[in-house]
């Protein structure tokens, strides 16, 4: 797992063009730390790549559809059904063009489909047909996260070659303290950007 790191004035500077050639899948779930994939976002978009946005319906509870449109400047995914005006009714597509795809937050929920096999709903199915590599990053309450069968859940995933920016320790919105903060902005970035620079995939 990807640790966190200390941040600098340095993080301010403009953001260098360096993803232009690439296209990134991030995918919304339930959680309060939705509103920080926003930043992730407009932090890839910043930095020149495509981004497409698919959401959960309990995701779409924390942050609108909308917000991502605004900043991605591109259609959000929410159903598996509404194909609208593209021919490939559960988008996948969109798993084959993408180089890098990003599950923020990541829930136990949506750790546990992925470890089973389980495919019932847009983001899952488009996990299950990712060509790519899957960056999770976890959210949710400590004792969740401390919990055995999520923790095997993440081996399991991590042993499959998932990616993973480890939480962090503080504040939680069930107002209890300890491990389980969805990874800062500028951590998930770093990663995703250390993934990218390593090549598309073949």
């Amino acid at each position: 797992m990807t640790k966190t790191r200390n941040h600098s004035k340095d993080d301010d500077a403009p953001a260098p063009l360096d993803l232009a050639d690439r296209e990134v899948l991030v995918a919304v779930c339930g959680g309060i730390a939705a509103y920080k994939t926003a930043s992730v976002v407009s932090k890839l978009v910043q930095r020149g790549a495509g981004v497409t946005v698919a959401m959960t319906a309990a995701g779409q509870r924390f942050v609108t559809p909308l917000t991502f449109e605004s900043l991605t400047g591109r259609r959000v995914f929410t159903s598996l059904w509404d194909a609208g005006d593209h021919h490939d009714p559960q988008h996948l597509s969109l798993t084959e063009a993408a180089d890098l795809f990003i599950i923020a937050p990541a829930t136990a929920n949506i750790i546990g489909k992925i470890a089973g096999g389980i495919a019932d709903d847009l983001v899952s199915t488009m996990v299950m047909a990712a060509a790519g590599p899957v960056l999770l990053a976890p959210a949710m309450n400590t004792r969740m996260w401390d919990n055995p069968i999520v923790q095997q859940n993440l081996r399991t995933l991590i042993e499959r070659g998932f990616r993973c920016v480890e939480p962090g320790e503080g504040w939680l919105a069930c107002r209890a303290i300890g491990k389980g903060r969805m990874a800062e902005p500028e951590d998930i970035l770093a990663e995703a950007v250390a993934i990218l620079k390593q090549g598309k995939p073949a």
